[in-house]
């Protein structure tokens, strides 16, 4: 006894206490709009009136105080209920969903602990975009998109009705097709279309709460239109062609405004004007001349 009492003695003398923050799970799952409780209990190290305080932190990573100074902040207001070692959710939205802090300040000590919660959504309808019509040998990309799943949903794909693996190369009966599937961002990819890849295609959202299936479309993969290209062009060369012939025409019976012929300038001399001047020896010299 005496020396436990001195090893205690000798801790709480060097400041070694331990302070302790225990919240039991720390990894939390509620469907939307029921209610949750966060535990939150500490060491008695800390005193007996420890302040205690709670934060935020959202999957975008905003933080902010859930309770702080004793009481909710305006947002939590009548959504929370604090008690001894916890606090309650009462109805939770899927915007709740995040990493929830317990802050315990004492006596010379401080502890924190994290709870992740979940707020548990079915997925909605996914977006899906699915291109009509390809040609073949080009990229094809399909999408799919739920921003409304929580945790976030995985996608799969169905073509003719039938699920698609997420590796052909697998399957027999999918091993001569090329596509590339991401179960996590929901494309699926076609870097070479062919005539194996027509059918009707739509997909599905699936989490832990349910699935959701997107529009099912009809992508068709049709081969190059070489003749029509080369109708095309030869229309556009008859057509550069009639408009050089009706310039021609045109300026060849005078329609056209004919451009003006520069004419070269042309110096013209003007014979000085001379004024008889007698020099004193009899001699006449020219006083100035001008030429234009």
């Amino acid at each position: 006894m005496l020396t436990f009492a001195f090893v205690f003695l000798s801790i709480a003398a060097t400041g070694l206490c331990e302070f302790w923050v225990d919240v039991g799970n720390p990894a939390l799952k509620v469907k939307e709009n029921e209610g949750v409780d966060m535990k939150c209990k500490y060491s008695a190290t800390f005193g007996s009136s420890p302040r205690i305080e709670w934060k935020f932190k959202d999957i975008k990573g905003s933080q902010s105080f859930v309770y702080f100074d004793g009481k909710p902040i305006d947002k939590y207001e009548g959504r929370i209920t604090v008690y001894d070692e916890g606090l309650r959710l009462n109805k939770v939205t899927r915007a709740d969903t995040g990493d929830y802090d317990c802050e315990v300040f004492g006596n010379n000590g401080y502890a924190e602990k994290t709870i992740k919660l979940t707020v548990l959504v079915p997925p909605s309808k996914p977006v899906s975009r699915i291109p009509s019509s390809v040609t073949t040998g080009s990229n094809a990309l399909l999408t799919c998109v739920d921003l409304v799943g929580s945790p976030p949903p995985t996608y799969k794909w169905y073509k003719n009705g039938s699920p698609l693996p997420e590796d052909p190369s697998k399957f027999p009966n999918f091993k001569n097709l090329t596509y590339k599937m991401n179960t996590f961002n929901g494309n699926l990819e076609f870097p070479s279309a062919s005539k194996m890849d027509i059918g009707s295609y739509y997909c599905e959202a699936v989490n832990s709460e349910g699935a959701m299936r997107g529009d099912t479309v009809q992508m068709d993969v049709r081969d190059v239109n070489v003749g029509g290209i080369v109708a095309g062009v030869i229309v556009a060369l008859l057509a550069v062609g009639l408009l050089l012939f009706g310039l021609w025409y045109a300026n060849k019976k005078g329609y056209l405004p004919k451009v003006a012929e520069s004419k070269p300038k042309t110096a013209v001399y003007t014979q000085p004007r001379t004024e008889d001047v007698d020099d004193g020896d009899g001699e006449f010299r020219q006083k100035s001349s001008f030429v234009v």
